[in-house]
């Protein structure tokens, strides 16, 4: 029987990796995979995670099951920072393996509820979004998104297509900080999103993988509070691994708001029922290491300010980059670059430079040009900005 099975094609992100790690040159620099990395080229454990795990190292008397669909104090918690003013009487919610097990069993519970459910989806997108909806035999299509020569948001095309979802469909929206492209919706914007979802009865599964990474946590959580507001159903992917810093983890958190208690007793019951099809119980101890920082005051107020410092910290890289390529260029047509959020933009390059940037310069992103500006330090951006001219970009 297993001779049947067919070779897969390997992640181009990880076949990135692979190929910076045997690279022998010096100075080289990886842009490529989606990860933090401070200054140092590290992906640090935050100051509150580690005192989270002191506590719960001290205090734990049992490692049997949680709940089926995650422990209610953490539930409870993410709830409260993605959302703010908790809809007690509409809300369902699931513990996840990571933010793409959340964005897995959202799409899961669609298809669930509307056997015919359609997903539309930005272009360009996250590419695992695609491969996960290949692979479930979802039907999606896809909406324009980010134009290439501006590198912002081609809002009036993306407004024609998401008109086009009909009642039953999903839209699935990048909540703040856009993978790949670092090109986010203005607040007016998002109002108009919300109206043209409100016409239509489409539902949106708002993928929030990036809170805090952006415009500060609140900032980053306003058009997913918008939505929800003016919404009668939404769903919610957040993911943990990032502004927690605890992506080996796996801690992911589904949120789903109903029209009725009716509904959200219905939408609980199921969202349990796919986690017991899927692996049972969720994972608990990133769950509980974050449940255990969010619900102290002062372990809170510590991982806030180590979060503000790593956004300040990109937002800092984003400005150099983009006043570098100023100077170099003597324009401002790389002042998009510090206009983005979160860790990523996309350069908008030629496959044909990427590559030059690559073998020319030991320069490592993905094809699309999408660069990791958490992968550069204040010494290593005059020497991407250099290498960007060279390539012709």
């Amino acid at each position: 029987m297993l001779s049947n099975l067919k070779p897969q094609a390997p992640d181009k992100i990880l076949m990135l990796v692979e190929e910076f790690k045997a690279d022998t040159r010096q100075g080289k620099i990886d842009l490529g995979v989606g990860v933090y990395k401070n200054p140092e080229g590290v992906t640090p454990v935050m100051r509150a995670v580690k005192t989270a795990e002191q506590r719960i190292w001290e205090s734990q008397t049992t490692k049997s099951y949680t709940n089926l669909s995650g422990e209610p104090e953490f539930r409870s918690a993410m709830a409260k920072m993605v959302l703010g003013d908790v809809p007690t009487d509409r809300l369902a919610s699931l513990a996840t393996v990571g933010g793409t097990g959340a964005v897995r069993q959202g799409l899961e519970l669609a298809r669930l509820a509307n056997p015919d459910v359609t997903v539309h989806v930005s272009d360009p997108t996250w590419p695992n979004h695609l491969s996960i909806m290949k692979f479930m035999g979802v039907p999606f299509v896809e909406y324009r998104y980010f134009d290439n020569e501006t590198r912002d948001v081609d809002f009036d095309a993306m407004k024609k297509d998401v008109a086009r979802a009909v009642k039953g469909d999903i839209v699935l929206l990048h909540g703040c900080c856009h993978n790949p492209t670092g090109a986010n919706l203005t607040p007016e914007q998002w109002v108009e999103i919300a109206a043209i979802l409100e016409k239509s009865g489409a539902i949106p599964l708002i993928d929030l993988a990036y809170q805090g990474f952006g415009d500060g946590l609140d900032a980053d959580a306003a058009a997913t509070r918008l939505l929800a507001s003016r919404l009668p159903e939404v769903l919610i992917a957040a993911s943990c691994s990032k502004n927690f810093g605890i992506y080996r983890e796996r801690t992911g958190n589904l949120i789903v708001l109903s029209d009725n208690t009716s509904d959200r007793d219905q939408s609980q019951g199921s969202l349990a029922f796919l986690n017991r099809q899927t692996y049972s119980f969720p994972p608990d101890h990133g769950a509980r290491i974050v449940s255990t920082i969010l619900n102290d005051e002062g372990l809170r107020a510590d991982w806030a300010a180590e979060l503000e410092e790593i956004r300040s910290g990109m937002l800092a890289l984003r400005e150099q980059l983009a006043s570098e390529l100023r100077d170099l260029t003597n324009s401002e047509r790389f002042d998009f670059i510090a206009r983005h959020r979160g860790m990523f933009s996309r350069l908008g390059a030629t496959p044909e430079q990427v590559q030059k940037l690559k073998s020319d310069s030991a320069v490592y992103m993905v094809g699309d040009s999408r660069l990791n500006i958490a992968g550069l330090n204040r010494n290593t951006v005059p020497l991407l900005a250099r290498a960007i001219i060279e390539a012709g970009i």
